[in-house]
């Protein structure tokens, strides 16, 4: 599959799979939201909670991966990236990707100090679909 036809499948997703790794060296996953913003298949930006294990878990080790998926009747479709995660604190990313409706989340608003950016950026990538597996680099 090309690399647009990727960001498209990407796009279409409502949820995304993020994956540390814990103080133990095991992978750590967790379900988010889709990525509130993408440049490419470079990088991706999530919104968390700073306080959050996976915050922790990021600064300790920066290796990560992300993942989208599509179950179809019949049809299984799916994307991982490699790469890093980064915590991002400075106010101009936050204000970048806030939303309205995110003082559910961070009663403070845009400079409430529980919220942060983990900003992505794949090295590599495998798509999935039909049996088949291809690996891709970015």
């Amino acid at each position: 599959m090309d690399k647009n036809s990727i960001m498209q499948f990407i796009d279409r997703q409502k949820v995304s799979f993020i994956c540390s790794v814990d103080d133990d060296g095991f992978p750590s996953v967790k379900a988010m939201l889709r990525p509130r913003k993408r440049e490419g298949l470079k990088e991706f930006y999530f919104s968390t909670n700073t306080s959050s294990m996976r915050v922790k878990q990021y600064q300790n080790n920066p290796n990560a991966s992300i993942y989208f998926y599509h179950k179809g009747l019949i049809k299984y479709e799916g994307v991982m990236l490699t790469g890093t995660m980064e915590v991002l604190a400075d106010q101009a990313v936050k204000d970048m990707i806030w939303r309205k409706g995110d003082t559910m989340f961070y009663k403070n608003g845009v400079t409430d100090p529980d919220y942060c950016v983990l900003k992505f950026t794949a090295v590599k990538g495998r798509y999935y679909c039909d049996l088949k597996t291809e690996d891709f680099d970015i």
